[in-house]
């Protein structure tokens, strides 16, 4: 494909010149059979970028399809090459610019995603720095939630898998719901019984109750000292996660977010004030940028945010935004990400601790580990 390269490409130095890219998709099968209130898995696709300048190579990752490496290969390969890697913004804008006609929200995003992160992670290797400096840190450690508790495992599994983050220091746990609602409340039950009074007990429903539904339940689970309940009707409902947020008892947050693309999605529902707190997954909207972006807007409306999966990769950004409420330590990408990368921030006290002191994110791919998973795709030739 003949894509038009940036007019001061010639003036560009040599050492911060993009050179080369490469994309690689990983197929992780789950430890055990999972799912949500709306959906069921058996395995985790990561997608794995690299952009290589001045000697250097920046990673970045996105959990999605396949297909988010076959654009990366085409059209966003030949975007970037020759590029300024100083040049965040200009890159991320000629990316978004590129997808205007293939189809931008979803597997575009999260191929834009993986990208910048690994801009991000190339830019302070060439500047001998770390992300979290390159952004500016905001705070030394970022809280974190366990999440897992899936409709799918037999409640003693729940238990476990619930109580055993509450025993590495973890302050609050998230569960699922909503495939069979006439279960939830006895299922809640357990999960409290199992990891005592006081950590703090989070529900997620996907999107799968009514507002009826969801509003009754909300009582039950306030009785059990739920203080969030995330999705619990579609995020696409603005009108019902408002009423829900406007009736649901004291002391318990509504939560949505994690399938927004653009600002235009999250400034709608924060306009609508749907939510107490935002959800952003910079895996799926343009990647730090992106998750940048939403978070200024939910501060201009006064609204925290928290992180949607992908823990060790929301670190890095998360350390640079105050009003952070926590990241979301998911089973999954937790699992996958410690299988495939050495220099993840360290664990402690029930939260993630970014080392400031290592170069770009800290990350190496443990390629012989990761490469039993690799996907054979056309577009990696």
């Amino acid at each position: 494909m003949n894509v038009a390269r940036p007019c001061h490409a010639a003036t560009v130095p040599a050492t911060r010149r993009i050179a080369r890219i490469e994309v690689d998709a990983y197929r992780v099968p789950t430890d055990a059979p999972e799912a949500d209130g709306t959906i069921a898995w058996d395995a985790t696709t990561l997608v794995l970028a690299r952009v290589c300048a001045g000697g250097h190579s920046g990673l970045g990752w996105t959990y999605a399809h396949a297909a988010a490496g076959a654009v990366i290969a085409d059209p966003l390969r030949d975007v970037l090459l020759n590029r300024d890697a100083d040049d965040i913004p200009g890159a991320w804008h000629a990316m978004n610019r590129s997808l205007r006609n293939i189809g931008r929200p979803g597997v575009g995003l999260m191929a834009i995603g993986a990208l910048d992160v690994a801009l991000w992670d190339l830019k302070a290797r060439l500047h001998g720095t770390s992300v979290v400096r390159l952004m500016g840190r905001a705070r030394e450690a970022v809280p974190v939630y366990g999440s897992g508790g899936f409709t799918s495992y037999p409640v003693e599994r729940l238990q476990r898998q619930l109580a055993g983050w509450v025993e590495q220091g973890m302050a609050r746990v998230k569960m699922k719901v909503g495939t069979h609602p006439h279960e939830d409340p006895a299922r809640v039950r357990a999960a409290r019984e199992a990891i005592g009074t006081a950590p703090e007990l989070m529900v997620d429903a996907n999107g799968a109750y009514t507002a009826k539904q969801a509003l009754a339940l909300a009582g039950c689970y306030a009785q059990e000292g739920v203080g969030w309940f995330e999705e619990p009707v579609s995020s696409d409902d603005l009108e019902g996660l408002r009423l829900l947020r406007d009736r649901t008892p004291a002391g318990m947050d509504i939560a949505a977010g994690e399938y927004g693309w653009d600002s235009w999605y999250f400034r709608r529902m924060l306009e609508a004030g749907a939510v107490d707190v935002l959800q952003i997954d910079g895996t799926r909207c343009g990647g730090f940028t992106g998750f940048l972006q939403a978070a200024a807007l939910a501060h201009g409306f006064g609204i925290p945010v928290s992180a949607h999966c992908a823990p060790h990769l929301h670190a890095h950004v998360c350390s640079a935004v105050g009003h952070l409420k926590h990241v979301e330590y998911f089973h999954d990408h937790a699992r996958i990400e410690s299988m495939f990368f050495d220099g993840l921030p360290e664990l402690r006290d029930g939260a993630l601790v970014v080392d400031a002191g290592a170069a770009g994110l800290g990350l190496t791919l443990k390629a012989s580990d990761a490469g039993r998973y690799r996907v054979e795709e056309g577009w990696q030739a």
